[in-house]
């Protein structure tokens, strides 16, 4: 594992149903709603859509998230992630009344800046992560009440 490679594990406990997370997490067109960091989604194709996302640090990071995996019943969405960020996140939601989602993304830095900085930028960009999905929970949880 190098500077530049990321695996962050999040489990969030929210008031709802698991169908209404599910439905919230897949329809990527909503985020912006609910969670600040996404900056903005310029929905590709069906499959595809590309984000702007900037947290608390002055960079913005531009990917694109492809569905790998959809499936409701389990709960499970796979996203491939391409561009400042290389990798997937997949996320699993279960739970009747408060719903439990987690959150495992396996990413590599790949914008030139935040690469060349890796030595001194990793504890910020573990910090500022941290705190984007800090946000980002508090965000769904806002919206889906």
């Amino acid at each position: 594992m190098t500077l530049n490679d990321y695996r962050f594990h999040a489990v969030w406990s929210l008031p709802a149903a698991a169908s209404r997370v599910f439905e919230a997490l897949v329809d990527l067109t909503s985020w912006p709603l609910w969670w600040r960091d996404v900056r903005a989604v310029h929905r590709v194709d069906d499959d595809t859509a590309e984000l702007v996302c900037r947290s608390t640090l002055p960079y913005a990071l531009i990917f694109r998230l492809h569905r790998a995996v959809q499936d409701e019943r389990s709960g499970r969405l796979r996203v491939d992630m391409t561009g400042d960020l290389e990798g997937h996140t997949e996320a699993v939601v279960t739970g009747t009344g408060v719903a439990h989602l987690v959150i495992d993304q396996q990413v590599v830095v790949t914008k030139p800046l935040l690469r060349a900085f890796a030595p001194v930028a990793r504890p910020l960009l573990l910090a500022n992560h941290a705190l984007m999905m800090r946000r980002g929970q508090r965000g769904l949880r806002t919206y889906l009440n």
